[in-house]
């Protein structure tokens, strides 16, 4: 067995049922995929957080940028749901996430994408885009030809210093 295929193994047995990625985009969707939505429009590989925690949690084993809606609610309180709070608890997933793009709704005012900028915050990330709701075809290319620049071997020399 392989370094890598018995350091998956192990890893797998500390997590649980797990599913891991090499997707340069992961990000969450409720159940009206409005999210869903905009990121199949970038036409990218990208990876879904759990939405049900019966489901295999998402391990990424690579650096990724983060895509999340923001949800309303009692100023910003509750704008991060569980499931991303559950990835993020995830060591690797804290250590390789590289940026977050936020999608919200501009009538929750100063909370606007308030989810992206905490996670941001908080993981000391970049946010790198942030559109309401659904996006719009120039918010679908400006993310496209952003997270193509981003990954560009330039651009990871520049964010690491």
């Amino acid at each position: 067995m392989s370094p890598t295929a018995l350091a998956d193994k192990q890893n797998a047995g500390a997590h649980g049922s797990v599913e891991f990625t090499k997707s340069n985009l992961i990000y969450f969707s409720s159940v009206s995929e409005n999210t869903k939505r905009f990121v199949d429009k970038l036409e990218m590989e990208a990876a879904r957080i759990p939405i049900f925690a019966t489901e295999p949690q998402l391990i990424s084993t690579v650096p990724y940028v983060l895509l999340i809606p923001t949800y309303g609610g009692e100023r910003g309180k509750h704008s991060i749901v569980p499931q991303i709070m559950k990835f993020l608890r995830y060591d690797e997933n804290r250590a390789n996430l590289r940026g977050v793009i936020g999608a919200g709704n501009t009538n929750f005012g100063e909370y606007y994408c308030i989810a992206a900028k905490r996670i941001a915050q908080k993981c000391n990330v970049p946010v790198l885009y942030t559109f309401e709701l659904m996006g719009t075809s120039e918010d679908v290319l400006n993310v496209k030809e952003g997270l193509e620049t981003f990954w560009t071997p330039a651009s990871q020399n520049r964010q690491e210093r």
